[in-house]
């Protein structure tokens, strides 16, 4: 394989909930104002308001690997109509950053009332999509989308109750699958119908868990148990830790610097909207991130001592690295290997330099400096980290005595992990989307599993560790 044959461009994805969550970190832009009204008179600073969220996720479409839309508003509705503004700016979002985990977008607070509509308004938009054509590398092409309409009106099945007491949020899935027209070939058309699946959501509830939420550390309270964050548009969040909140690698609040780049999993506090973390991962200590999916390695066995990985995700964004490039990563030996939300240190022998894969969604940390030259990035620590890989189930493959089943990856992934993988599930994995067990699952059906994809050192083949599976329309 080539090592620029599978240069994609990324996906997209929203979700939304009490909290925004989804966006691309570099071109989110959000800002921490309260939100206005657009057809009350009273001013807001005389107004009772309450914290309202939006969390984000996404159902991507095979083949495309980014929808980039600007996203102009997102207002929630009563029944009177009277309109409020739950996203502070008009950020310009991938939907496809995150794939089935949900991240905070934003947080603002709105004015005390009940919401039984929501109404989304995008602008321009680009889809990037795999071009396969027989006979050729595989390319990333880009296109303008044409939408049907730029504002979609979703009625909520159940209302979205802003209070006093505590955050209330929405969470915004963008439906790629649906949206995203093709013709009677399969081949993407440039016509989008957005659509969007929208449910409110308490801070309690699953729809409404921070998967991952990347910021810089801005400050640290050891005393109090907390810090302090920041995105790269500025707005800041208190994360506050607590005896169940884990730290990855034996780390700790002590370990965390104004240098450190930070991944937390948590949930909005109902007294304050502070995050409560039940993770935190150190993603660097020198002030350079970027995630993605690896693309390449080098040597394709043994001891890789490079890798080109599809940059995804990025902070900070004056380096010499840009979203939806290919950048090498060049490996001494000396870097540190990881798995989130692995706390054995067993898992330095799953993971490894040795265990490196095409498809593998990976975080790099290290100096900034190391990012100059996206021909030549260097890496102090490379975590292995979930993601969502969508396919078919294999007819037939589902068996409940032995937790597995088997999966065709499509899209950009399925280029990158030969198929059919085998998925191992356990009593973590969670399903959804009108499944409750391996044993729901259909002889047939169409898949996204999040999870690890890891090296079977028996087989040196790819397999996935399923954390979510849901079914797809």
């Amino acid at each position: 394989m080539s090592k620029n044959t599978n240069r994609t461009s990324r996906l997209l994805t929203l979700a939304a909930t009490p909290l925004i969550a989804l966006a691309s970190l570099a071109s989110l832009g959000l800002a921490g104002c309260a939100a206005s009204t657009t057809s009350a008179t009273t001013p807001l600073a005389n107004t009772v308001t309450g914290n309202a969220f939006v969390i984000g996720t996404d159902a991507p479409a095979a083949g495309v690997v980014s929808f980039t839309a600007q996203v102009q508003s997102i207002n929630a509705i009563t029944s009177t109509g009277t309109s409020v503004s739950l996203l502070s700016g008009s950020p310009t979002v991938d939907f496809a950053r995150y794939n089935g985990l949900q991240t905070l977008l934003d947080l603002n607070a709105v004015p005390v009332g009940t919401y039984t509509s929501v109404q989304i308004t995008l602008g321009s938009a680009t889809i990037g999509y795999l071009n396969t054509q027989a006979g050729a590398a595989p390319t990333i092409q880009t296109e303008p989308a044409v939408l049907s309409s730029n504002t979609v009106t979703i009625n909520l099945a159940t209302p979205f109750v802003v209070s006093q007491s505590g955050p209330v949020g929405l969470r915004v899935d963008f439906d790629l699958f649906q949206s995203i027209q093709v013709d009677s070939n399969g081949q993407i058309t440039g016509n989008v119908t957005p659509t969007f699946d929208v449910a409110a959501v308490a801070p309690t509830d699953s729809g409404a868990h921070i998967d991952e939420f990347d910021a810089a550390v801005v400050s640290v309270d050891p005393t109090g148990q907390s810090f302090v964050i920041q995105r790269p548009n500025g707005r800041q969040f208190t994360v506050q830790l607590n005896g169940q909140t884990d730290f990855e690698n034996g780390e700790s609040i002590s370990n965390l610097t104004t240098s450190s780049i930070v991944q937390v999993s948590g949930t909005l506090q109902s007294a304050d909207s502070t995050i409560a973390a039940d993770e935190v991962a150190i993603l660097s200590q020198q002030a350079f991130y970027a995630s993605g999916q690896v693309t390449y390695v080098q040597p394709p066995s043994g001891a890789a001592t490079s890798f080109d990985l599809y940059v995804r995700d990025l902070l900070p964004t004056t380096t010499g690295l840009s979203l939806g490039e290919i950048a090498t990563v060049d490996l001494s030996g000396n870097e540190k290997y990881f798995v989130y939300r692995m706390h054995n240190p067993l898992t330095q022998f799953l993971f490894n330099s040795n265990g490196l894969l095409p498809g593998q969604h990976v975080a790099i940390g290290g100096p900034a400096t190391g990012a100059a030259n996206a021909q030549a990035v260097t890496a102090k620590r490379v975590v292995l980290r979930n993601w969502g890989f969508n396919g078919a189930l294999v007819a037939g493959s589902a068996n409940a005595s032995t937790d597995t089943f088997q999966l065709n990856i499509n899209g950009f992934a399925g280029l990158l992990v030969p198929g059919p993988v085998t998925v191992y599930v356990s009593s973590a994995t969670t399903f959804r989307k009108g499944i409750a067990s391996i044993s729901d699952l259909p002889s047939t059906a169409n898949l996204r599993v999040v999870g690890l994809l890891i090296k079977d050192p028996s087989s040196g083949k790819p397999v996935l560790l399923a954390r979510h599976v849901d079914k797809l329309k």
